[in-house]
């Protein structure tokens, strides 16, 4: 009769195992939340299967206590012990009155695709069925540990993978906007020649240059570096862009375009982001060009009375004072032919394997020495000469050249 009833008790552990099985996998197919899941699973062993003492870890970005009932240390406080953190097998805990963990007599580790998610902690894993008492097995504790934390683990890397595609749709969107930045051609003519290279750092970057024609005998040309990388960068770059094609529309004037630009940045960026910029515009006719450096690399003017000069008059950076501390023109007259390089700083700020940087010096002695060369072919042996001065060094930054040259007839 004993026998008997010793198979009757095991039975009904295995059946009460089994319903404590099915009401978890019911709450996962409910599609319920990780914390629904922990209080589920935290009944589980406190009233199904009376253990008395409880603390699960699980790794999330580090080791998080998820459930502590029972014990008169408080786990939540207190870090997984490395040692512990080797234990790949089921085993029983030493007693030690000096451990924290020496209030259990168990530990469970919880393993999937051979990485460690969770350790189950347990002090009495007795089953009080009927008037006998009964040890639940530490596979069983192992089995429903594994289904919540697996569940849990499965939602998790969902809503990482929702994450991620709601941030490529965000960059498809910014890319697309980043397009329009650009013009979709620059001209190439007899007289009047531009070429533009563009090495985004990111997917998308912050440099923006431009070339608009104003009316038949003037054209304005820009570039334009925002601090900031991304997608937030490029939204505001856009805005810039649109501005500045709204406002040449309306006015002639570089420094009324510069304050006005300045004060719409301002507004949209909030003081969080600034824009160096340089805009020049060229007369055909009288053959001057006006043009506004506001806190830009010095673009480099080639012409053969004066050879290379470096074009720094302008103002501050746009989007960090309101109104600009000030803002200067500069203005060159007898300009018939030339040969205008524009460029951001990720092109002299690539250092070489000692740290030392590209520089602007760098850049002038090679435009002086290669102003007589097709613009093609002149920003091809830049991008050869700045990646053989890297080495193996990658580029810290987005790089933007635009060179214009304007050929006496």
């Amino acid at each position: 009769m004993e026998d008997l009833k010793t198979l009757q008790d095991k039975y009904n552990l295995k059946e009460l195992e089994l319903n404590s099985l099915l009401e978890i996998t019911q709450a996962i197919n409910n599609n319920l939340p990780e914390e629904s899941l922990y209080k589920i699973f935290d009944f589980t062993l406190r009233a199904n299967l009376n253990i008395q003492k409880v603390a699960l870890y699980v790794h999330e970005g580090g080791w998080q206590t998820k459930v502590n009932f029972g014990t008169t240390n408080d786990f939540n406080e207190i870090e997984l012990p490395e040692e512990i953190q080797k234990i790949k097998q089921i085993q029983k805990l030493k007693s030690d009155a000096e451990d924290s963990f020496a209030e259990f007599d168990l530990v469970v580790p919880v393993q999937h695709k051979h990485q460690t998610l969770a350790y189950l902690f347990v002090q009495s894993v007795d089953v009080k069925i009927g008037t006998t008492t009964t040890e639940a097995s530490g596979s069983y504790l192992q089995a429903l540990t594994n289904i919540i934390i697996v569940a849990v683990e499965n939602k998790r890397l969902a809503r990482q993978e929702l994450r991620q595609e709601a941030f490529k749709k965000e960059l498809e969107i910014a890319k697309d906007v980043q397009k329009f930045l650009f013009p979709d051609e620059l001209p190439y003519g007899v007289r009047l020649k531009l070429e533009a290279s563009y090495l985004p750092h990111h997917t998308v970057g912050g440099d923006y240059y431009d070339y608009i024609p104003i009316n038949q005998n003037q054209f304005l040309i820009c570039i334009a570096d925002v601090s900031g990388k991304g997608i937030p960068a490029a939204i505001i770059m856009s805005n810039f862009q649109a501005s500045l094609r709204t406002l040449i529309r309306q006015t002639p004037n570089l420094s009324e375009i510069i304050e006005a630009l300045n004060f719409q940045i301002m507004e949209h960026a909030k003081g969080e982001n600034f824009i160096t910029f340089f805009a020049a515009i060229y007369d055909h006719n009288l053959k001057t060009m006006v043009y506004v450096n506001s806190g830009h690399n010095h673009p480099i003017l080639y012409d053969k009375e004066h050879g290379v000069r470096m074009l720094d008059e302008g103002s501050t950076v746009l989007g960090a004072f309101h109104p600009l501390p000030f803002i200067n023109e500069g203005f060159i007259t007898d300009l018939d032919s030339f040969l205008l390089f524009l460029y951001t700083d990720g092109l002299t700020e690539t250092t070489d394997s000692k740290g030392e940087e590209f520089g602007p010096e760098r850049i002038r002695d090679f435009i002086a020495e290669n102003k007589d060369v097709d613009l093609k072919k002149m920003h091809q042996e830049i991008l050869k000469y700045l990646d053989k001065f890297k080495g193996d060094n990658g580029y810290n930054d987005d790089i933007t050249m635009l060179s214009c040259k304007m050929e006496a007839i």
